[in-house]
């Protein structure tokens, strides 16, 4: 029992970090409320994956990188703005999702819950995250000359559409291998709440995406740990763990 809690709490570490890590690049973007909505369109995939018996994280990525191509191609043949687009995406999604997904498995689906992965699982989403973080990682200089000017970035022949994409897929991962951790209504807040937090104690760029990464991997285990000895849902857990992270960061900055 005490290895296969070890073993949950790395691989919570393992998705904490990766999603600290993107969500340094959203705060940078000022994509913090995407992140959020996004996660709300993994509830239908996962719906639809319990009632047919497949894994829910896949049935979540499934919808989730649905909503995304639809999202990125609308973004970029039409006018409206990509926050407008995932608002409709999310509002739409969670009613359907809501509508159903089985009564017995709503909560979990919405709450996480840390006890229902398996090994497969674990090993699945280690690789998944250490893909994430690899290819991202990549892609880091590209990203953020399109967030400083896309002109800018046009013009030493980025892709900047292809590099955006890239960016939403993988968002739309951590998302899908986190929803077992934390839900579909609350790992928005794990890509987001992390990455202010470092905002506040970073001094660069490079001490902002690490301390992003740390603070998630901190927030996923000590988080998951009390869910254990306490008895709740592991999502709140490790949501309220990482807002005192950002409280104990907001100290530090004005201690500075």
């Amino acid at each position: 029992m005490e290895n296969n809690l070890l073993f949950t709490l790395a691989v919570g570490a393992l998705v904490g970090a990766a999603s600290g890590f993107l969500g340094s690049f959203m705060v940078i973007k000022r994509m913090s409320l995407v992140g959020d909505a996004l996660s709300h369109v993994a509830l239908p995939g996962l719906a639809i994956a319990l009632m047919l018996g497949i894994n829910p994280m896949l049935g979540a990525f499934i919808a989730l990188s649905a909503a995304i191509l639809g999202v990125w191609y609308l973004g970029e043949k039409t006018e409206i703005y990509s926050e407008a687009l995932v608002g409709i995406f999310f509002t739409a999604s969670l009613a359907i999702g809501i509508l159903i997904t089985p009564e017995p498995e709503l909560l979990e689906a919405l709450f996480g819950n840390f006890e229902k992965i398996s090994f497969l699982d674990g090993v699945v989403i280690i690789a998944t995250s250490l893909s994430i973080y690899v290819v991202i990682k990549k892609i880091s200089s590209e990203l953020l000359l399109g967030v400083i000017s896309e002109e800018l970035a046009r013009s030493k022949k980025i892709n900047v559409s292809k590099i955006n994409l890239l960016y939403l897929l993988a968002v739309g991962l951590v998302v899908a291998i986190g929803v077992k951790f934390v839900g579909t209504l609350l790992t928005g807040s794990l890509v987001i709440i992390p990455a202010v937090a470092a905002k506040n104690i970073a001094k660069n760029i490079k001490g902002f995406q690490f301390y992003a990464a740390v603070i998630g991997a901190t927030s996923m285990v000590i988080g998951v740990t009390i869910s254990k000895i306490v008895g709740i849902a592991s999502g709140p857990a490790v949501v309220l763990t990482s807002a005192s992270l950002f409280v104990v960061s907001n100290f530090i900055r004005r201690k500075r």
